[in-house]
């Protein structure tokens, strides 16, 4: 791949979920500093006393930067809240250009329960709001983009078989030292998330809506933070949190995103390639 100019994001509409804390609160403040005007989905309004960060900070700090936003307190796995999220940002600022579907299950007992302790239910909630929420989202913003002559949408990932580009799958780490990794209905559900990215792509892209994964890698977040203190690990590999948020800029704003629709990249090895800097970016012409 070769690095394509950015086009400018000023006065484009992104809603980004799970923007309370982690890659969408340091996405929403990338985007902010490039004038998009934000639509920030998460539950967490009212300060956790278990985890850092809540929507109304991420809007306060949005709001600093001089930007347009707004906060919809939205429960993924409510699908009426979905709708409101939608209708949210068509209300305030007439549409949607981009979607980043970020938010994921990964806090309470469900990340620590192995395959025979998961209930029926638990599993079906990781899959309510790591796969069905976004399948929701895409149809409902899918419409509003092709009116508006195209879109972008972006689905938050985890590590799989094809981002590591080797001929075939590489083992899955059952854990690194005393952090688990066996999270079956996490990993399962993101995968499904992937292949629902890749086969949408032909029919979206005649609609001028590209869709892109992209694996964030081990990232420094509030949350890694704490169960990295708590199983005693070392956290030096984690990447920071700017990485993954400026590739989020780049796919949104990239002069042909067809390039990459339906595929899935690892923002960590993609901004060394080509040669992205965190802290600028290069404005194609109008």
């Amino acid at each position: 791949m070769e690095r394509q100019e950015e086009l400018d994001l000023a006065g484009k509409v992104v809603v980004i979920t799970g923007a309370s804390r982690g890659v969408g609160r340091q996405a929403a403040q990338t985007f902010a500093r490039r004038g998009a005007h934000l639509v920030l989905a998460a539950r967490t309004v009212e300060p956790d006393r278990k985890l850092p960060g809540t929507l109304n900070e991420t809007l306060a700090q949005i709001e600093d930067l001089g930007a347009q936003a707004i906060a919809v307190q939205t429960d993924l796995a409510d699908v009426d809240d979905l709708s409101a999220l939608v209708d949210g940002a068509v209300e305030r600022f007439g549409g949607v250009d981009v979607l980043i579907n970020n938010a994921a299950a990964t806090t309470g007992e469900i990340w620590s329960k192995r395959f025979l302790e998961l209930s029926r239910d638990e599993w079906l909630y990781q899959f309510d709001v790591n796969l069905h929420a976004p399948f929701t989202l895409m149809q409902l913003v899918v419409p509003i983009m092709e009116r508006r002559g195209g879109g972008r949408i972006l689905n938050l990932s985890t590590g799989s078989g094809e981002v590591f580009r080797e001929p075939e799958e590489p083992p899955k780490l059952e854990s690194v030292g005393d952090f688990s990794l066996s999270v079956p209905g996490y990993y399962s559900s993101k995968r499904a998330l992937d292949r629902l990215g890749n086969v949408l792509a032909p029919e979206l892209a005649r609609k001028g809506i590209a869709v892109i994964g992209m694996h964030p890698g081990l990232v420094a977040t509030e949350l890694v933070a704490i169960r990295v203190e708590e199983a005693g690990l070392d956290d030096s590999v984690a990447v920071p949190m700017e990485i993954p948020a400026r590739m989020l800029a780049y796919f949104a704003s990239c002069a042909d995103p067809m390039e990459y629709t339906g595929r899935l990249f690892w923002a960590e090895r993609e901004l060394a390639d080509l040669g992205v800097n965190l802290d600028d970016w290069t404005v194609a012409a109008s």
